[in-house]
């Protein structure tokens, strides 16, 4: 059962995960690293990817766009700078520009509060599902970002614990299938897995049963058995879900089928 935070929670979280993310950079990162966890992007482009995606939210949530065809290369393309955007080796500039980016999706966020109509890759076709996702959105990018320049990254439990749970969810959806065919291999016959945080409150129920043997991905908060389990803190488990930190590392228990774990993470991508 999924149990989403506010629509004022997320919207302070977007804030903040940005806050975190460009304070950890400071005044000297040198944003012509390679990102560790996407190799394909200097950390100048990914601060680029996401300050064009909190614009493109503003865009949608603020003009009520209901239409909408996201481009067929849209997770794979390198972010180059647009009209107006800084340069991918300016990090003054950069910090400003995401820092200005996300405080107007908040602003717009805010304004149009959790059930106006817009445009999602979901069924749930409201501007909560973007104050949401931008949050989640912001937290994992600054997993990567910190990851270029040393940084250790940990998560808040609460949010961490929903960023799983959205993920789980995205996972479902019929357009992440049609956007990623693979997800199509995930189901067979006794394939399950099960997460679990071990660092954090009973009242958070930080453990996650996913159910791959029938026709797609299900999946329920809950304490059970399956074929592989992952244990360990809450944000390595996150980070080994969202392929930030490698399930071989010695920060996480894997007991059963490790194959079927690897056989997830390489399928259970968007």
């Amino acid at each position: 059962m999924t149990t989403m935070l506010s629509h004022e929670r997320y919207c302070s979280a977007i804030l903040d995960q940005t806050n975190l993310l460009c304070a950890a950079l400071g005044e000297d990162a040198d944003v012509s690293v390679t990102v560790p966890t996407c190799p394909e992007w200097t950390l100048g482009q990914l601060l680029l990817h996401v300050g064009h995606a909190h614009r493109m939210a503003t865009g949608l949530v603020r003009d009520r766009v209901m239409e909408f065809v996201p481009p067929s290369t849209a997770g794979e393309v390198v972010p180059v700078p647009g009209p107006g955007d800084p340069s991918a080796d300016d990090l003054p500039g950069l910090t400003a520009w995401l820092t200005e980016g996300a405080e107007a999706l908040v602003a717009v966020l805010r304004e149009a509060g959790t059930d106006s109509p817009v445009w999602t890759f979901s069924e749930n076709q409201r501007s909560a599902f973007w104050a949401r996702r931008a949050a989640h959105e912001t937290l994992m990018h600054r997993a990567d970002a910190l990851g270029a320049v040393g940084v250790p990254f940990t998560a808040e439990p609460e949010l961490a614990a929903d960023c799983v749970d959205e993920w789980l969810e995205i996972l479902t959806f019929p357009a992440a299938v049609a956007f990623k065919p693979r997800l199509k291999e995930l189901p067979g016959p006794g394939r399950t897995l099960h997460l679990h945080a071990t660092d954090t409150s009973a009242e958070l129920n930080a453990e996650w049963f996913i159910d791959l043997t029938g026709e797609g991905v299900a999946w329920r908060r809950a304490h059970e058995k399956a074929a592989v389990a992952v244990r360990g803190p809450l944000t390595d488990v996150l980070s080994v879900l969202f392929r930030r930190l490698p399930a071989d590392t010695d920060r996480i228990e894997v007991v059963g089928d490790r194959e079927l774990l690897d056989f997830w993470l390489e399928r259970a991508v968007f």
